[in-house]
Formats: structure tokens, C-alpha cells, sequence
């Protein structure tokens, strides 16, 4: 290796820590981590249903879970899209 791709990655790892990395994508696209937990929290719920389900088949509840945790998500997702489009173009001052 050059010594000019060494300096490169020394300074990409002193650049930030995990915490730090997480914190700044977290804030640059809230709704990706929500979407993610709000599809961990359906799919949590879901198992927790899935014991007193009562006279409903298997295969229906499955499919009612998964179409539950990919609407959240997706809806998630496309609130993030609509804000960033938002936050780029009206929130910004034209110049």
C-alpha cells in the first residue's frame, strides 16, 4: 500500500466511533430506525398474538403479521422520502 491510502483509512477509523456514526444517521433519516422498530414491534406483537390466536388458521395470522410489519415499514419509509423531499426543497430558501 502508498502511504497516501494508509493516511486515508487511519483517519476513517479516527474519525468517529459506532455510537457517533449511528447518531449522525439517525439524524440525517429518522424514519429508517423507526421503521425498523415499529417492524420489530409488529413482528413482537405478532408472536405474542400468535398464543391466543383462537380458531384462526396458522397461515392466515402469518400472513396478516407480515403484511402488517411491511406496511409499517414501507410507510416509515415513505415518510422519510417525503420529508427529506421536503426538508430539501421547500424548507430550504431558493437562492
Amino acid at each position: 500500500m502508498s502511504p497516501s491510502q494508509e493516511s486515508v483509512f487511519s483517519e476513517y477509523d479516527a474519525e468517529a466511533s459506532q455510537t457517533s456514526k449511528l447518531i449522525r444517521k439517525f439524524k440525517e433519516t429518522p424514519f429508517v430506525p423507526i421503521g425498523m422498530a415499529g417492524f420489530a414491534a409488529v413482528v413482537g406483537y405478532g408472536l405474542y398474538k400468535l398464543k391466543h390466536r383462537g380458531d384462526t388458521k396458522m397461515s392466515l395470522h402469518l400472513i396478516h403479521m407480515r403484511v402488517a410489519a411491511q406496511g409499517f415499514a414501507v410507510g416509515a419509509l415513505t415518510c422519510g422520502v417525503l420529508y427529506s423531499m421536503f426538508r430539501d426543497y421547500v424548507g430550504k430558501p431558493k437562492e
